[in-house]
């Protein structure tokens, strides 16, 4: 798949992304106090198995990392998407 162009909702809490049509997004709460709540990831049957969901989470993250926030993952794909990221980042 080409670069995905995933745009940050500001003011709707989200990331998102239009891909063939299909709107794709990850969702979240700004609970104040530096900490997100990501709740959820929805990405269309379409476009599924694309990478499109580890796309959002990795760009929700790493825009959490630059501004000093720590993260809860309320979404179960969020939650396994950081333990990867964990492991890997340990085997380095």
């Amino acid at each position: 798949m080409n670069e995905l162009a995933i745009h940050h909702d500001v003011a709707g809490h989200q990331f998102e992304a239009t891909v063939e049509g299909h709107h794709a997004y990850l969702a979240y709460m700004d609970l104040g106090q530096q900490t997100l709540d990501i709740y959820r990831t929805y990405v269309p049957n379409a476009l599924r198995g694309k990478g499109i969901a580890a796309a959002l989470t990795e760009h929700a993250l790493q825009y959490a990392e630059s501004m000093g926030y720590s993260v809860i993952p309320s979404c179960s794909y969020v939650e396994r998407y950081m333990e990867r990221r964990e492991r890997r980042a340990g085997k380095q």
